[in-house]
């Protein structure tokens, strides 16, 4: 079976751990790219291409200033990824419990 190419599905595009920092990095301040390049450490070509990708699948916007590009998250297109996970987290939560019980009963029993 095909692949869906990274550029047109955001669950392909943040399976990539560097383009996970760089959402990261960004939170919800607009950055320059000279500004992500000096905040990850990594070269200006690595970020320009990654942020290609991230703006491709609509998970970031560019915006210019001048002759400068200012990007940031756009967190709405992260939903589809949380909605997906949200059951997980409920499945997490309640093994979380249940281990914090055992927890409870092993000191009560020392």
């Amino acid at each position: 079976m095909a692949r869906t190419p990274t550029t047109h599905d955001p669950f392909n595009a943040v399976a990539e751990p560097r383009r996970r920092q760089l959402i990261q990095a960004m939170g919800e301040e607009e950055l320059s790219v000279n500004e992500l390049v000096e905040l990850l450490g990594w070269n200006q070509p690595s970020v320009s291409k990654h942020l290609g990708v991230l703006k491709q699948v609509g998970l970031v916007k560019e915006r210019r200033v001048g002759r400068q590009r200012m990007y940031r998250l756009n967190a709405e297109r992260l939903k589809p990824i949380f909605e997906w996970v949200a059951p997980f987290e409920k499945i997490w939560s309640e093994r979380f419990d249940r281990l914090d019980v055992v927890l409870e009963k092993m000191k009560k029993e020392q």
